[in-house]
């Protein structure tokens, strides 16, 4: 897929912020709101842009721990009924199926080690195909975004013949 240098500006303030107004990414690239709103409907309709939604401050809603599970399951019902299940967790924020002696890559957010313990024992290991978990507490977050690095799409169209 390629994209041209305004779909990356485009792409790049909504990034930013995820609230900006059409009409003021046209002012920042000297173009028309409406031709902004195109080239949006278009982006998103390709897949690109997946939604928009509000980050919030765990600590501020009350789920200042963050953990990473490591899941070994035994995909019996096929190979991504285990993930569906995990990722219908309330607490699951990011389900990632992985190579090598576990199966999935989990991060979930709680309260405190006692709900994790709660999540873990009552939601994650009542999965009847969850065969084990290794849990990583997060003690400090140096870097934590959705972004996308978008340097490499202008390198793209720039190798493209």
């Amino acid at each position: 897929m390629t994209f041209d240098p305004t779909d990356q500006r485009v792409l790049a303030l909504l990034q930013q912020d995820g609230r900006i107004s059409n009409a003021e990414i046209a002012r920042e690239l000297a173009m028309a709101p409406s031709a902004i709103l195109e080239r949006i409907r278009k982006l998103e309709s390709r897949g690109v842009i997946t939604g928009y939604e509000a980050r919030l401050a765990p600590r501020k809603v009350g789920l200042g721990l963050a953990a990473f599970v490591f899941v070994r399951a035994e995909e019996s019902d096929g190979p991504s009924a285990t993930g569906e299940l995990l990722a219908a967790i309330p607490e699951v924020q990011e389900v990632h199926q992985v190579a090598g002696e576990d199966c999935y890559l989990v991060k979930l957010r709680a309260r405190d080690t006692d709900d994790l313990a709660r999540i873990l024992n009552e939601r994650l290991k009542s999965i009847k195909s969850v065969r084990g978990t290794r849990t990583t507490i997060v003690l400090g977050t140096l870097k934590e975004t959705t972004r996308m690095p978008l340097a490499q799409l202008a390198a793209a169209d720039e190798s493209s013949p």
